[in-house]
């Protein structure tokens, strides 16, 4: 596995990418991606452990879409029996997904506590859907401060499991090394990135100013909310579609690797 250095404007290109896989096959894409979430959202229901069940689960969702990605940006239409396929064909089997899922877990949990040490948990029970946003009394400063130090503290903890999914699966690297891996690869391409981000803060603002004008046409406000919702979800789908592309151009695999029969090309 070789680190490549791409140039910043790659990361506008990743987005670009995304966008037009997500519609090449957009109701296998989307469907899968609502699939996934259906499922998290059943395991959460589950008192006191289905909450962190559904993180542990959260980077084989993310591996699963890119798998799905992977199969839609070579004209194949990836349907769950695909995905699912490629998720049992990795280097290493299941298990250092789990074991990769239980650390994101453990990372989530501790930035979330060190945010309510900040806020006295306000944000924590916020999250957690203990209490709404509304309900945060005459505090609404804490609250800010919590989700700022949720965010900054999140933000590493991001980048480290961007790529560890995937260098897992496609590279036979053991969990450990792949958040080291990962965490290497956004840091030495850095600019892309940014412009990553910055291009979809781009897509997100635009989106947003499209649903404000369909509803003030329409004089339909109910519609706002909802199409909100739904774009949402879809921009989300199409965003995790393109970090497929970040992995694609960020590691190349050795000429004496051997890859998994699903493996980049």
């Amino acid at each position: 596995m070789k680190l490549q250095i791409v140039p910043a404007r790659t990361g506008a290109l990743w987005v670009r990418l995304g966008i037009q896989t997500f519609f090449q096959q957009p109701l296998a894409l989307a469907g899968l991606f609502f699939m996934c979430m259906a499922a998290l959202s059943i395991v959460s229901l589950v008192p006191i452990l289905g909450s962190i069940a559904a993180m542990v689960f959260l980077p084989t969702m993310a591996l699963a879409l890119m798998a799905a990605t992977q199969e839609a940006s070579k004209g194949k239409f990836p349907t769950p029996n695909i995905v699912l396929g490629a998720l049992r064909a990795g280097q290493q089997g299941m298990r250092p997904m789990l074991v990769l899922g239980a650390l994101y877990a453990a990372g989530f949990l501790v930035v979330l506590g060190i945010s309510a040490l900040v806020d006295g948990g306000e944000f924590a029970r916020v999250f957690l859907g203990n209490r709404g946003a509304e309900d945060t009394g005459d505090e609404p400063l804490r609250l800010q401060a919590g989700m700022l130090a949720f965010m900054v503290l999140h933000l590493p903890l991001s980048l480290a499991f961007w790529h560890a999914p995937a260098l897992v699966h496609w590279h036979g690297i053991s969990p450990g090394k792949s958040l080291f891996f990962s965490l290497v690869a956004c840091w030495r391409n850095k600019g892309a990135y940014v412009l990553f981000g910055l291009s979809w803060f781009g897509v997100l603002l635009v989106v947003g100013m499209v649903v404000q004008l369909l509803a003030a046409l329409l004089d339909q406000p109910a519609f706002l909310g909802v199409g909100a919702f739904v774009v949402t979800l879809l921009t989300t789908c199409m965003f995790l579609t393109s970090i497929y592309f970040s992995f694609r151009d960020s590691f190349s695999a050795d000429d004496a690797e051997v890859k998994a029969p699903d493996a980049i090309e």
